[in-house]
């Protein structure tokens, strides 16, 4: 059986503009393809804005979220000029990544008739191990629209269980997430983006990665 761990963090724009925002859509984008690569289970859940999202929870599940995780936590930047406002001077848009606190309410337990669970055929993540049966299988909580994806085992019971447990620990980061938002005026999480410091850098409408900043 697969060794796993969840991490769940807060991938935000802070009080930043509209461009920000895309930023934080144009991040999660890299971030899913990067956790492919590394085998691990990725889910999140964000409110979409126009122009991108505010903010989204972030659930990495496997032996190597740790890894993921610490690849993206600080500051990121993008430099590019505004598509949304072409005379605009500013070209350097942060966003920041952070962990999540553990909620101080704990979440209800996920009822079993309010999740549909989808089965469908899938390898591992990154496309090994190609499943010849629908053994991967998506939990959906209808109240919440939360959504949760596992695929790794070859036995679909087993991973109907993984895909409830990373559902409940979802919902867990969609609840501390909740609550860092209600008193933001006072927290780190949206407002302590290190501007000029960051951990990552990416350049152009492309969103390249540009290595070393």
């Amino acid at each position: 059986m697969t060794a796993s761990r969840h991490i769940s963090v807060l991938v935000t724009s802070g009080s930043g503009p509209a461009e920000c925002q895309q930023a934080v859509a144009n991040v999660l984008n890299v971030m899913r393809t990067e956790a492919e690569l590394l085998a691990v289970d990725f889910d999140t859940n964000g409110a979409r804005s126009k122009h991108g999202y505010k903010s989204a929870v972030v659930l990495v599940s496997g032996a190597e979220a740790e890894a993921f995780a610490k690849n993206w936590r600080g500051t990121i930047q993008w430099r590019a000029q505004s598509n949304l406002r072409p005379k605009h001077k500013r070209a350097n848009w942060f966003i920041g990544v952070f962990d999540l606190p553990a909620s101080v309410r704990t979440p209800e337990r996920i009822q079993a008739s309010d999740v549909i669970l989808d089965t469908f055929r899938a390898g591992g993540p990154g496309g090994q191990h190609q499943n010849t049966t629908d053994s991967a299988v998506r939990a959906t909580h209808r109240p919440t629209g939360l959504s949760a994806v596992a695929r790794e085992e070859r036995s679909q019971h087993r991973n109907k269980a993984l895909a409830l447990e990373r559902l409940q620990h979802l919902m867990a980061a969609q609840a501390a997430a909740d609550e860092a938002a209600q008193k933001a005026s006072r927290n780190e999480l949206h407002y302590a983006l290190e501007r000029g410091n960051p951990v990552r850098c990416f350049k152009g409408h492309d969103f390249r990665e540009v290595k070393g900043g």
